[in-house]
């Protein structure tokens, strides 16, 4: 039976075969038709010229496709087509024509068993792309050749093993608000999600002109996240978009700083900070970071003194393009770039990177790695020591058989963005949104495995007149008493996001000139997951009567003696005193009501004592400061639950006089 059942599956390919003519375009195989052939001729010979001469693939696609209609039974004519598709960003369409091209004659180019592996392969039909890959093997001697189609070989070997254990996710196009019919690409997001920019080639973009492949000029165009949707993006203006390219490859996680690609020196970096709602004029980055190669994709760390970014400088790389690192000095400045290492980087590209917010994850592009094809998406976790595991691929369909790149996520890790080419496209490149499903057992999951982060948010405003204010954000590793980052807030809004990963306990101050402080406290043990938080601050000005909390103030238990973490809160009281020095305040210590009145009238006192003499120790007049010890009597929160008594243990200082 089963030999019968060979014999009818020999008979019927040997039938199809015969049924295949190569038809060639001549006058004896069109009667009656010399003008449309002579028309058709003419399209493919000018097709040649757009394709192998002029590199103008959709011109001479466009003509192929015209001659096609004519005679869709020619070999060379398929062949073609199949060319102009694989080289195009809808490769996965040549492979009906490579297929056409050898049934109706194996011969139809040199190179047609490796484009017939590179269709099956483009089209995840894995065990025929290895079988036409080997094929090509036994033609050809060329060592790197070789290495190349074996390196073909190894990724569709992979990606057997990634289709078996397809990835949990919703992959939704962005639609017409965002997305073109031209080409679409690089998103990049605040770590809220509620900014998104993106590189476009649409119609309308500034300089209005074309480049040498038919497609606009790039412009940086952006919307915003509303409870409906993204709003219709709209470009960012000048100075950012000009009358050439201008693509985005990095933002700041608080969408303050934007990086742009410059294509002079090979390629550069350059950086605009927002200012109120205006982008200042993009600059160098630096000398440091910008060679005679090409520098692309930016990413800052949580704190904005990691810059992790693209360099194809031969000199320092691995091989390609390499992911590098730059470290912010004590001056500001950027310092020669470092590369990763092989533990991320290999023989092969990196395209881009991307460090989550947690301080620990990073995405990443390679051709390297167990990609299945072209450029895939890897994650990898900085570890205790500091250095990176094994890198893991994102799987399938995150990942396809051609370039996945420009991955970025939110701070929670649940909804990420990136372009792609994909059936249900609008366009030549559109972005699309990851969805994760929301894990409810998320606790059990290890410990690298979960979004440990908090996101800050929120803004800074006058106490009076509620009118936003410039403000400087600093936030203090409180165990180590140094300084973790420093940020400044939206000029026009007020807004602020920050970033602070788990394991630490931060003091968060808030300031600005002729304003009281405003503190804050987040101790994260190690294993905190996601959350976030909205502050909005209100300052107010050095007056007399005004009190300010000092949440980061902190004593042994049940005694007055301050701990180490509580230095840095001090020396900001401390620095208020010293550029005010008519200033005079007092000290209070509060408590919650456990135990007796006088016990706690007691231990308050003598907390807010311990204040005061650490101050005058610093340099402050002993005449400039009183304190006092309320105990429960003044509670600025019920006393009924564990967070009320937790407010209400506090350490406060009140302005008494400013003559």
């Amino acid at each position: 039976m089963r030999k019968l059942s060979a014999f009818f599956i020999a008979f019927f390919v040997v039938c199809s075969l015969i049924a295949q003519v190569d038809v060639k375009f001549t006058g004896s195989n069109f009667p009656g038709k010399s003008e449309q052939l002579s028309i058709a001729k003419k399209q493919i010979k000018n097709a040649d010229i757009f394709v192998f001469t002029e590199n103008k693939i959709e011109q001479g696609l466009e003509l192929y496709l015209k001659a096609f209609e004519f005679n869709p039974d020619n070999s060379e004519l398929n062949f073609k087509i199949g060319y102009c598709y694989f080289n195009s960003i809808h490769k996965d369409k040549s492979l009906e024509y490579f297929e056409k091209a050898y049934l109706l004659n194996p011969k139809a180019d040199k190179k047609i068993t490796y484009y017939l592996g590179r269709g099956y392969h483009l089209n995840y039909m894995f065990d025929k792309a290895i079988d036409f890959y080997n094929q090509y093997l036994n033609l050809i001697n060329n060592k790197d050749e070789i290495a190349e189609i074996s390196k073909l070989i190894t990724e569709c070997r992979n990606g057997k093993d990634l289709l078996k254990d397809t990835v949990n996710v919703e992959i939704v196009n962005l639609g017409e608000n965002i997305n073109s019919e031209y080409r679409d690409y690089g998103p990049m997001v605040t770590s809220d999600g509620s900014k998104l920019y993106f590189t476009t080639r649409r119609k309308g973009t500034t300089g209005g002109q074309m480049d040498t492949d038919g497609m606009y000029f790039e412009d940086i165009y952006v919307a915003t996240k509303t409870d409906n949707g993204w709003t219709k993006a709209k470009s960012v203006g000048s100075p950012l978009n000009t009358k050439t390219h201008d693509g985005i490859v990095g933002l700041s996680l608080d969408g303050q700083q934007l990086y742009v690609f410059v294509p002079e020196n090979g390629g550069d970096i350059y950086v605009s900070d927002l200012r109120g709602s205006r982008w200042s004029k993009p600059v160098n980055l630096s000398d440091n970071i910008n060679s005679a190669y090409r520098e692309s994709k930016v990413c800052l760390s949580y704190d904005n003194k990691t810059l992790y970014f693209i360099s194809e400088d031969p000199s320092i790389s691995i091989g390609g393009r390499d992911i590098f690192y730059s470290n912010l000095d004590h001056n500001g400045n950027w310092s020669p770039p470092t590369n990763i290492g092989p533990v991320i980087n290999t023989p092969y590209d990196e395209a881009d990177v991307f460090m989550h917010p947690d301080g620990r994850t990073m995405y990443f592009s390679s051709k390297g790695h167990n990609t299945m094809g072209g450029y895939d998406i890897f994650k990898t976790t900085k570890k205790a020591d500091g250095q990176w595991s094994t890198p893991v691929n994102l799987g399938y369909p995150i990942n396809t058989t051609q370039d996945d790149v420009f991955f970025i996520t939110t701070a929670s890790g649940k909804t990420a963005y990136f372009s792609s080419v994909r059936p249900e496209g609008l366009g030549l490149h559109d972005i699309y949104e990851l969805r994760f499903p929301a894990d409810e057992v998320a606790v059990a999951k290890p410990v690298e495995e979960r979004v440990l982060v908090t996101l800050v948010k929120g803004s800074v405003r006058d106490a009076v007149t509620t009118y936003p204010l410039e403000a400087k954000i600093e936030i203090v590793d409180n165990n180590a008493n140094e300084i973790v980052s420093t940020f400044t807030t939206n000029s026009q809004t007020g807004g602020y996001i920050f970033n602070l990963p788990s394991g630490k306990n931060y003091g968060i101050n808030v300031s600005k000139d002729g304003y009281l402080f405003h503190s804050e406290n987040f101790n994260l043990a190690d294993t905190a997951d996601y959350q976030e938080v909205v502050i909005d601050v209100n300052l107010r000005k050095i007056e007399v009567g005004t009190t300010v909390v000092l949440k980061n103030i902190f004593f042994d238990y049940d005694k007055a003696t301050l701990r180490p973490e509580s230095f840095a809160e001090l020396n900001r009281v401390f620095e208020i005193l010293n550029k005010q020095p008519k200033l005079k305040i007092e000290i209070s210590g509060h408590t919650d009501n456990k135990g007796g009145l006088d016990y706690n009238k007691q231990l308050s006192k003598e907390r807010a004592k311990t204040v005061v003499d650490y101050l005058i120790e610093k340099g402050i007049s002993a005449d400039r400061l009183t304190y006092e010890g309320y105990a429960f009597e003044k509670p600025i929160a019920p006393n009924d639950t564990d967070e009320g008594r937790q407010l209400n243990r506090r350490v406060e200082f009140k302005v008494m006089s400013n003559n």
